[in-house]
Parts: structure tokens; sequence; C-alpha cells
């Protein structure tokens, strides 16, 4: 591979400002809420058990990945409140409708801010898991870039998982296929 070919580079800092800008953004143009961003860090191990409303949205392109927006149930209704305008007692459709298109725009945001570096790349709509001791992993073997926030005494959180996505394999000619199918049915 010439360096030409090879893929672009990305650090855990530059996640870290665009999740920051693209969060910040959001809940300000969008909630009028002013989050106070805390120190990101690098997670290499899957996280724990967790419970509350976790968003999970897919990226593919050059690179990809996963990105999730986490946060405690009260959160989520606060949050879905101030994006509805309507007060929410407990988790519903509604508000978890509301945290997936929260998680969609921020994450969406984040994905604009990578294609200028890493080129296309495809969103995935979001998925949406509420409850407890539910845990998360990724079959991809990177690392994940974590910025907190804090809102009121409680945490929210952005992670981003991504990696150059594996070369295309080359098309086999019809030779090579066919020995393939003749080993296996052997």
């Amino acid at each position: 591979m010439t360096a030409k070919d090879e893929p672009e580079m990305i650090t855990h800092d530059e996640i870290t400002e665009m999740i920051r800008n693209a969060t910040q953004s959001v809940f300000s143009m969008m909630l009028g809420i002013d989050l106070e961003s805390c120190d990101s860090f690098v997670e290499e191990d899957p996280p724990g058990p967790s419970e509350g409303v976790l968003a999970l949205i897919g990226l593919a392109g050059t690179w990809a990945g996963s990105g999730t927006f986490s946060c405690s149930a009260e959160m989520a209704r606060k949050i879905s409140s101030a994006l509805l305008m309507a007060e929410y007692e407990s988790i519903n459709d509604e508000v978890l409708d509301a945290i997936g298109e929260v998680t969609n725009m921020v994450l969406g945001n984040v994905k604009t801010s990578l294609e200028e570096k890493l080129g296309p790349m495809g969103l995935s709509i979001p998925t949406v898991v509420y409850g407890r001791n539910f845990t998360t992993r990724s079959m991809a073997k990177a690392s994940w870039s974590v910025v907190p926030f804090k809102l009121g005494g409680e945490t929210i959180k952005v992670h981003l998982c991504l990696a150059p996505s594996r070369e295309t394999p080359k098309i086999k000619s019809a030779g090579e296929h066919g020995r393939a199918f003749l080993t296996l049915m052997q």
C-alpha cells in the first residue's frame, strides 16, 4: 500500500473535539440547555453493566464504527421534555424516540465533521435500549473515545469507536470459486 493509499488517521483529541462541539451545539440550539464538558478518556475494554437509556448508531465508510449516547432514565425524561415541550413522568415510546432523535442529531453532526477528514460515511438509524444491568460491546477491537458531560449533577456520555474499514477482498475468478465449491462438496 502506498502512502497515498493509506487511510487518513484521526486522533482521540480530534474525535473528542468533534463530539464536544456537536453535543454542545445540539443541546444549546435544540434544547436550550448548556452542558458542562468533562475530561474525555479512552476506554479499551467494553463497559461493564449499564442502566438507563442508551442509543446506538453505526457509521460506515472508509472508516467504520459505532457511536452511543447514554444517560439515566431521569435525564432521558428531562431531555425529552425539553425537546418535545411536554412533561414525562416515566420512560415511554416518546421519550425513547426523543433520545434516538437527539442521538441522531449529535452523531450526525459528528459524522459530518468526520467526513471532512475521513471521507464519506453512512449513518444508521438509532437503536435505543432502556433497562438495567445490560452490557454493550462492539465486534471491533478498536478503543472507544468517551466524552462525558454534566447537567444538574448527572452525567451524559457520548462514546465513539472508529477503525479503518477492512479491505474489500478481490473477486475471485470463476475457476477459483469452482475449486472452493468442489472442496466444500467433497
